[in-house]
């Protein structure tokens, strides 16, 4: 067993907002969040004072602790006041993906138990249609359309919100799903109590510069991500820093930005590093105030950061998490410390992790491959509403099951090698085989499917689909394009099917279960 080379921390009994918030009345007119785009800023006075607002609105319209709010929004100034408003009542939050379908987004809304909805004028049609089908009671928009409740409305009464007790370490305060190592996405119950002590363990982690009030940290990862709402926006908020938000990843805009706000601290994913070490227009703008490029949510290559970490003239290093963490549970130290590009860090404070064999599940040494099991405060309270699949990822000492295969060296630095874990990692979003498994299985030509990740140069992994056609002459006559356009109407553009190979059976089990291995060990032997 490792544990973490940092002295443990101490974590306060607070909600996430007070502990966000913990510097906003001494900040003051400091920018607190900023839409990179428009320049559009709250400052951390009017943050404060627009969550306080929000929670009163909320409060007066019945919302009450331990109901559900949805946000279907892309990155805004706003995102921060709606969270933390639902977390001061002792509600919970469930972040939606804004790209997702109607039909997509209904799942996530039934799953939850979804009362309320936030979404932004050019999604309101696919809000309005999924809430309807969900049951949701109210709509409201960020901003102004036709016909819809602004959620500026809810900040139009005095800030006096209700007194809620709130137990950190057992109220859930943030409902993100994850398909964790099997099957479909499912609701991660994090509570209060896992993310401020993610953030304390962020803060502790020797050697490590986290962010400080002088940073400017540009969010490009979208907050309904737990990468974007915890490490950027939560992290930032809780060191004073200024988050400057973009709603989606363009290059030049990216660039544009990061030039125009001195941008000290971009956390990204490793299709972003790629980009930044081939694009020719990375030369054209003055990136010189970048102090840290963080990489997380997907592996990256050590020649790919080597590579940036030249071009730009500052470290670029990884951290490691996954939702069910809340998220982080490795960060790469910056200082007093030899750059190891590749690995995913060290472990963070309050936290073990041992390495176990992925078929005897015995204990295994240093640089000894196996699964990497996880015990610390920031590792989620279970799934909601699915008690076997929560016995199955968090054993009964404790420990988290992540999937990932890893191996740690003698210095303690560990690094990512496999996954045992179905998960498709496509620009660091998941992507669920069995949910475009059982879609496939909906078109009338198809047999039988199976997904498995494919590797890609630029996404990182891309889902490839086995499928097993009917034998009448018109189903044989279904191309993969055709299969591909049709799953492509039906999903978010993350899960869409990049590659179709037709088989004349899916290799199962004697219990039925699709043995992906043969599967991937195919896709190898073909190169």
């Amino acid at each position: 067993m490792i544990r973490s080379t940092s002295p443990d921390v101490t974590v306060p009994e607070v909600s996430i907002t007070e502990y966000v918030l913990r510097h906003a009345e001494r900040l003051g007119d400091k920018p607190a969040m900023v839409d990179g785009p428009s320049g559009r800023t709250l400052t951390y006075r009017q943050l404060a004072d627009g969550v306080r607002r929000a929670a009163t609105g909320l409060a007066r319209r019945g919302f009450k602790k331990g109901d559900v709010f949805a946000i279907y929004s892309p990155n805004l100034p706003e995102y921060a006041v709606a969270f933390n408003a639902v977390a001061s009542l002792g509600g919970v939050n469930t972040t939606v993906n804004p790209l997702y379908t109607a039909d997509e987004l209904v799942k996530q809304l039934e799953d939850s138990g979804a009362r309320f909805l936030v979404t932004v004028g050019p999604f309101l049609d696919k809000a309005r249609e999924a809430a309807a089908r969900a049951r949701v009671e109210e709509v409201f928009v960020f901003g102004t359309a036709e016909g819809a409740r602004p959620f500026a409305e809810l900040l139009a009464a005095p800030p006096s919100p209700p007194s809620v007790a709130i137990d950190a370490r057992r109220d859930v305060v943030v409902l993100p799903y994850s398909s964790g190592t099997t099957g479909l996405p499912k609701g991660v119950m994090l509570t209060h109590h896992n993310l401020v002590a993610n953030l304390c363990q962020c803060l502790g982690m020797q050697n490590f510069d986290g962010f400080t009030e002088q940073d400017t940290i540009l969010a490009v990862l979208p907050y309904f991500h737990i990468y974007g709402m915890v490490v950027i926006m939560m992290f930032g908020l809780c060191q004073g820093a200024t988050v400057v938000s973009m709603p989606r990843f363009d290059m030049q805009e990216f660039l544009g930005i990061v030039q125009k706000y001195r941008v000290t601290v971009a956390p990204i994913v490793p299709p972003i590093v790629l980009g930044m070490v081939k694009h020719p227009a990375v030369s054209q703008f003055d990136l010189s105030s970048l102090r840290l490029i963080f990489s997380g949510a997907a592996p990256l290559g050590e020649e790919i950061a080597r590579a940036l970490s030249k071009r730009l003239g500052c470290p670029v290093v990884q951290g490691y998490g996954m939702t069910e963490a809340s998220p982080v549970t490795h960060l790469s130290p910056t200082r007093n410390a030899p750059v190891k590009p590749g690995s995913i860090g060290m472990v963070v404070p309050s936290t073990e992790v041992k390495l176990v064999d992925v078929v005897t599940g015995a204990e295994l040494g240093k640089k000894q491959e196996g699964e990497l099991l996880i015990r610390g405060p920031q590792i989620m309270k279970g799934y909601l509403g699915r008690p076997e699949d929560t016995a199955q990822a968090i054993d009964t000492e404790g420990w988290y099951h992540s999937g990932d295969v890893g191996y740690v060296d003698d210095e303690g630095w560990f690094y990512i090698v496999d996954r045992t874990k179905e998960l498709i990692k496509y620009k660091g979003m998941q992507v669920a085989p069995a949910e475009l498994e059982a879609l496939l299985a909906t078109h009338p030509a198809v047999l039988d499917a199976a997904v498995i990740r494919k590797a890609d140069e630029e996404a990182g992994e891309v889902p490839k689909a086995f499928v097993v056609l009917k034998p009448d002459a018109a189903a044989r006559a279904t191309t993969a394009e055709a299969l591909m356009a049709w799953v492509a109407e039906r999903v978010a553009p993350h899960k869409r099917v990049r590659h179709v190979e037709f088989i004349d059976q899916i290799p199962k089990s004697a219990s039925g279960k699709i043995l992906r291995r043969m599967l991937v060990e195919r896709e190898k032997a073909a190169g």
